[in-house]
């Protein structure tokens, strides 16, 4: 018994520091999405979001619904042209079964050649087996604020 014991507790930094399989979904989902947008493909997207999705782009545009965020998606991306990418930093799980992924999104070589860096907040959470989009935030980085 104290073999068992001692071997639980020795285990427990190795499992703390490997990422959950909740955790490993829903970064494998934030990539779905980059790729559905990379590929301009509605459908592919459309899967990957809750039927109440909403987006609130750095633009101001707020994206209600999955129709309505599917669509301003593909427009974006035509219109903008570019590459894509999500760094996600961190996954964390505020309440069981939703989950909230901050990463870094960059947008290069769009139309005049351009990068835009930017952060983003995923809010995913679990429908039935997998994890599905149910808002998004994305947030241009602001100036600091002046020293007091």
């Amino acid at each position: 018994m104290r073999l068992i014991l001692a071997i639980a507790i020795l285990a427990l930094p190795l499992a703390a520091q490997s990422p959950s399989k909740d955790e490993a979904a829903v970064r494998a989902l934030v990539a779905k999405y980059v790729d559905a947008r990379e590929h301009q493909d509605p459908k592919a997207t459309e899967l990957l979001f809750t039927a109440d999705a909403d987006q609130l782009v750095s633009s101001g545009e707020w994206r209600r619904g999955r129709e309505a965020l599917v669509k301003g998606a593909m427009a974006s991306s035509k219109s903008t042209g570019g590459t894509r990418t999500i760094e996600v930093e961190s996954v964390r799980f505020p309440a069981p079964g939703v989950a909230i992924a901050d990463g870094r999104y960059e947008l290069k070589g769009l139309t005049g050649g351009q990068t835009r860096s930017m952060w983003t907040t995923i809010i995913a959470v679990k429908a039935g087996p997998g994890w599905r989009i149910a808002a998004i935030r994305n947030m241009l980085p602001a100036p600091p604020a002046p020293a007091k």
